[in-house]
């Protein structure tokens, strides 16, 4: 169902999940005001696809909630037989495993099929779920530059794992360490690069590293 209002389900969800507007614009690549204006101000009038459906993924929603028409929504109807095919889109950008990469244009370009048994018995849903590309080096042997990732990006509280955050404008895939109260540390699993050390307000977390693939 296409939402009424989805600047007020904007809102909802930033209010929710504990994300102030600006933090939601860095996350999308633009200046820290511009869903402020969205929602206050009403400019732009709509949401760009590619930003549409980028917060949908960080929220776990459908896009419909944010303003897209039903046909452009990637959920997929419930009543699909267990043997069905379901393609996870790819993103038209990379996760740094390296120094870290400027990302502000995110756009499905491809997809993934996965059998819908197989991702049911993973505990996964496909409407939450995207695939990119690793660059870098950082997280070998772990991941390797060009491998593809499974991000899953339901909400839910951080734990310890990879994950995809964007940090500073850049979107990195690291090992996260929450450990010490309002302090994040982003491991490598390569030991020649240092753990980086932040604070949780400053980092998004996109979502969990669930799966790759990757030439052999």
């Amino acid at each position: 169902m296409e939402s009424d209002d989805p600047r007020a389900r904007l809102l909802e969800l930033a209010d929710t999940k504990g994300v102030s507007l600006a933090q939601l614009s860095r996350l999308i690549g633009k200046n820290p005001s511009y869903l402020q204006q969205f929602v206050r101000k009403r400019s732009p009038r709509k949401l760009e696809e590619t930003d549409r459906a980028t917060l949908a993924r960080y929220f776990g929603v459908a896009e419909t909630e944010l303003g897209a028409p039903k046909e452009n929504s990637y959920d997929q109807p419930s009543s699909a037989p267990d043997d069905e095919w379901i393609e996870v889109p790819r993103l038209d950008l990379g996760a740094s495993a390296g120094p870290g990469a400027l990302s502000s244009a995110e756009a499905r370009f491809d997809g993934f099929r996965f059998s819908r048994r197989w991702l049911r018995g993973q505990g996964l849903e496909a409407a939450r779920l995207s695939a990119i590309a690793v660059t870098g080096d950082s997280m070998e042997p772990t991941l390797r530059d060009g491998d593809e990732i499974l991000v899953d990006t339901r909400p839910r509280p951080l734990r310890d794992g990879i994950h995809v955050v964007r940090l500073d404008d850049m979107l990195l895939v690291k090992r996260v360490e929450v450990g010490r109260p309002g302090r994040i540390a982003l491991l490598s699993d390569n030991a020649a690069y240092r753990p980086i050390d932040c604070d949780a307000a400053e980092l998004a977390v996109i979502g969990r590293v669930v799966w790759k693939s990757g030439r052999i």
